[in-house]
C-alpha cells in the first residue's frame, strides 16, 4: 500500500498539476474575498447568492469567524477544482494505458484505488492549507478596501482558522471522491469535470428551485454547508452525515466498477 501511495504522489508532483491546482486555489481565495467585501453591505440586506457562491451576512463578516468567511463562500469553487484534479488523476490512467500496467503489477485492485484515494487526500490537504493561508492573508486587506472594520477578528483566531480548515478539507474530500467516482465510471476527465461544473452552476440550482424540499439534500448544498460549519437550514452534524454518505456511495461505486471492469485487453 505504501508503494502505491508513493507512486501516486510522485505523479501528483508533476509541474502542471501543482501549478494548476495551486494557481486556481490562490485565484479563488483572493477573488472571492475581494468580491464578498464589496458585494455585502454593512447593515444592508443580505446579498443574493450567485452560481457556486454563498455570500455570508454582514453580521457573519463582522463576527470572529468573518476572517475565514471567504472559505465557505468559495467552497464550491475549491470543490470543483478538487473534483477536476481527482478526476484527471483517475482518468489519465485509462487514457495513457497505465492502468493495465498497474493492474498487472498489483492484481488486488482495491489496493490501487485506496492508494490513489490516499495520495489525492494528502494532496488535497496541501491545497486546503494553501487556501486557508491565502484567505487569512488577503481577508484583512479586502475588508479594509471595502470599508469594513471587523474588530472581532482577533478573538480566538487560532481555533477559528483551524476549524475552518478542517471543515473545508472535509468538504473537498467529498468533492474529490465524487470526481474519482465519475472518472472511474466514464474513464474521461472531461466528462467528469463537465458533470461537476454543470451540476454546481446549473442543475442543482434548477432542482432546488423546482423542489425546495430537496435543496438541503443535494450534494452542492450539503458540501457547502459542511465547509461553512453549518447553516440555519442544515446543521453541521447533518451536513457531515450526508457528506459521509455521499463519500461512501461514491467509493462503493468506484470500487465495484474498477474491480469488475475488464481493463486488461
Amino acid at each position: 500500500m505504501t508503494a502505491v501511495v508513493r507512486s501516486e504522489l510522485v505523479r501528483l508532483r508533476r509541474r502542471g498539476v501543482v501549478l494548476g491546482w495551486s494557481g486556481l486555489t490562490v485565484l479563488f481565495a483572493v477573488l472571492v474575498n475581494v468580491v464578498v467585501f464589496q458585494v455585502v453591505e454593512p447593515g444592508g440586506a443580505p446579498a443574493e447568492n450567485g452560481p457556486g457562491v454563498s455570500f455570508p451576512s454582514a453580521a457573519e463578516l463582522l463576527g470572529r469567524e468573518g476572517i475565514v468567511s471567504g472559505l465557505g463562500a468559495a467552497a464550491s469553487f475549491f470543490g470543483v477544482t478538487a473534483l477536476a484534479f481527482w478526476a484527471l488523476a483517475a482518468a489519465s490512467d485509462h487514457s495513457s494505458g497505465l492502468v493495465r500496467v498497474l493492474v498487472a503489477a498489483e492484481p488486488r485492485r482495491w489496493r490501487l484505488l485506496l492508494g490513489k484515494w490516499t495520495a489525492l487526500a494528502l494532496a488535497t490537504a496541501g491545497a486546503t492549507l494553501l487556501a486557508v493561508v491565502v484567505n487569512v492573508l488577503v481577508a484583512p486587506g479586502a475588508a479594509a478596501a471595502g470599508g469594513w472594520e471587523p474588530t472581532a477578528w482577533g478573538q480566538d483566531v487560532v481555533p477559528v482558522v483551524l476549524g475552518a480548515a478542517v471543515d473545508l478539507y472535509l468538504s473537498l474530500l467529498v468533492w474529490g471522491t465524487l470526481g474519482l467516482a465519475l472518472a472511474t465510471l466514464t474513464r474521461s476527465a472531461g466528462i467528469a469535470i463537465g458533470i461537476g461544473v454543470g451540476w454546481v452552476l446549473l442543475l442543482e440550482a434548477v432542482l432546488g428551485a423546482a423542489v425546495s424540499a430537496l435543496r438541503d439534500w443535494l450534494p452542492g448544498t450539503t458540501i457547502s454547508t459542511l465547509a461553512a460549519g453549518g447553516t440555519a437550514d442544515l446543521s453541521y452534524s447533518g451536513a457531515l452525515v450526508l457528506g459521509l454518505a455521499y463519500v461512501a456511495v461514491a467509493a462503493l461505486v468506484s470500487g465495484v466498477v474498477f474491480s469488475r471492469r475488464d481493463i486488461t485487453d
